[in-house]
C-alpha cells in the first residue's frame, strides 16, 4: 500500500482521481486546498492491482 499526492487545479481533481482509480486499487481521495488557495492537494491511498484484476500488469523482479 502506498499514498499518492497530486497537486492540481480544483477543476482537474475529479479527472485525476478517476484516472488513478483506473490504474490502481484506490481508496477515496482526500482533498485539501494548497497554501495559496489556488490549487487542490489530493491524497489517495492505493495498491497495485494483481494480475487477476489487471492482465497487462507484470511484476518486476
Amino acid at each position: 500500500m502506498f499514498e499518492i499526492r497530486v497537486i492540481c487545479t480544483p477543476d482537474d481533481a475529479d479527472r485525476v482521481s478517476t484516472a488513478l482509480a483506473a490504474a490502481f486499487d484506490t481508496g477515496p481521495a482526500r482533498q485539501y486546498p494548497t497554501r495559496d488557495g489556488k490549487r487542490t492537494r489530493l491524497y489517495i491511498t492505493a495498491e497495485h492491482r494483481d494480475s487477476s484484476t489487471n492482465p497487462t500488469h507484470t511484476e518486476s523482479e
